[in-house]
């Protein structure tokens, strides 16, 4: 692409009447991007080369040639991201331990629920295995595609585990960790048997001529040495249902702890205790939930740290609540952002007339006073953190997949429709006309 100049006018290109533009450069102009980490950008111009977002800004200029989508009237938001589905996917699962299973493995290109969860915004799905206890791990998926490669965002993007006021729930984390322990005693027993012989297999084959120069991370301390270089040592294998943990523990992988109570909550940060793991909540909210018990630790006498307290992310409906035996309204969405948690909105239900009403029903919870800036940021970016996609999707920056939602007004106003949907860079939704 050659480079941008300064031109006061811009070169249209007339009647581009399809809604393609795939692998081509393009400039949209719209009223009004929010493009999540970068604020509001009014009279917005996105440039788009080969699906990817090249440079966004306001009133840019540019080169003539290049063909211009002109909509002043139209909002541009980040494509909508669904990290907790099972769209497409029809599997059953039971009440095991299997955070080795991969979602990805019924993974079904053909669905009809991708084609049509694209038209209402949905450009990222994070599906997730079937069952309870740890039933494996989730994939992010573009909704469109022909074959799974072509689908597939990321493999085993979080490792599901359903955690209820029980001890078989508390059992499979405490056995995880004693598993680890375990573990790392074996990689400690190896450590020291490759040191012991490696030491004296230079002393017998070492000669005084071929001794090297002084190197700073040979000669480092022990506990400074591995992470200065490498030096051989092959740690021993892992069982498969122990490395999403050993993942997990270092923050490679991240967990989605489901928890349905406050009496939940208080079992898994008993059944952690000590120990430490990389993960979000999925906190499923019902009509008379009391997760508002544990927001912090104001709310409860016990001296553990509540959800806003860890400034954990929480994936939820966008739901109002009533506090139990009363019919005051509680919005935990809002509860839970003021209290220092990042909010993941997901669909009411997992149905298309769900994902059709996702934006309407965020639009509500907004209403009763959650932000909207926060709002819109729980249906894009902090959904692809879950999944660990973030460096794709979620936002409208520079290097991003051209996932765009284009509205005909500001996204949580209740006359606002989907105008037109894009998805790495083509538009599959929509009537485009110049």
């Amino acid at each position: 692409m050659k480079k941008m100049k300064l031109h006061t006018t811009i070169a249209l290109v007339a009647a581009i009447s399809a809604p393609t533009f795939a692998g081509e450069t393009m400039a949209i102009r719209v009223g009004r991007a929010e493009t999540v980490t970068k604020g509001v950008i009014e009279h917005a111009v996105i440039l788009v080369e080969d699906g990817k977002i090249v440079v966004v800004g306001e009133d840019l200029p540019v080169e003539r040639g290049i063909p211009v989508l002109d909509r002043p009237e139209w909002t541009v938001v980040p494509g909508f991201v669904n990290c907790y589905s099972r769209l497409g996917c029809d599997s059953e699962g039971g009440d095991d331990n299997s955070p080795d299973v991969m979602t990805s493995d019924e993974l079904w290109p053909k669905a009809a629920a991708y084609k049509e969860v694209v038209t209402y915004g949905v450009t990222t799905l994070g599906l997730y295995p079937a069952g309870n206890g740890i039933s494996g791990q989730a994939v992010a998926v573009r909704p469109l595609g022909d074959t799974v490669e072509e689908m597939l965002l990321k493999d085993g993007s979080y490792v599901k585990i359903a955690m209820r006021s029980d001890s078989p729930s508390k059992r499979r984390i405490s056995d995880a960790f004693k598993k680890i322990a375990e573990y790392d005693e074996k990689v400690a027993k190896a450590r020291e048997k490759f040191d012991k012989d490696k030491k004296g297999g230079s002393k017998k084959e070492e000669k005084p001529e071929e001794k090297k120069a002084f190197d700073p991370a040979q000669d480092a301390k022990p506990e400074e040495k591995d992470a200065k270089k490498d030096d051989g040592f092959v740690p021993p294998d892992a069982d498969a249902k122990l490395r999403p943990w050993l993942e997990m523990r270092v923050g490679a992988k991240r967990g989605l702890v489901t928890l349905g109570t406050a009496a939940d909550y208080l079992h898994f940060m008993d059944a952690l205790g000590t120990n430490e793991f990389a993960y979000d909540l999925r906190l499923v909210l019902q009509r008379e939930s009391d997760l508002w018990y544990v927001l912090d630790k104001k709310t409860y006498e016990l001296d553990v740290d509540g959800i806003g307290d860890k400034k954990l992310r929480c994936v939820v409906e966008p739901l109002l609540t009533v506090t139990q035996g009363t019919m005051r309204t509680r919005n935990l969405p809002h509860e839970l952002h003021r209290a220092g948690a990042k909010v993941v909105f997901i669909p009411r239900n997992d149905s298309l007339p769900d994902h059709k009403a996702w934006l309407p029903h965020v639009g509500e919870v907004v209403n009763a006073g959650l932000p909207s800036d926060v709002a819109l940021r729980a249906m894009t970016l902090e959904a692809a953190e879950v999944l660990g996609v973030a460096d794709r999707v979620g936002s409208i920056e520079k290097g991003k997949d051209a996932n765009l939602v284009f509205l005909t007004g500001s996204p949580f106003e209740a006359t606002s429709k989907i105008a037109a949907v894009m998805l790495d860079g083509e538009f599959v939704h929509g009537e485009v006309n110049q």
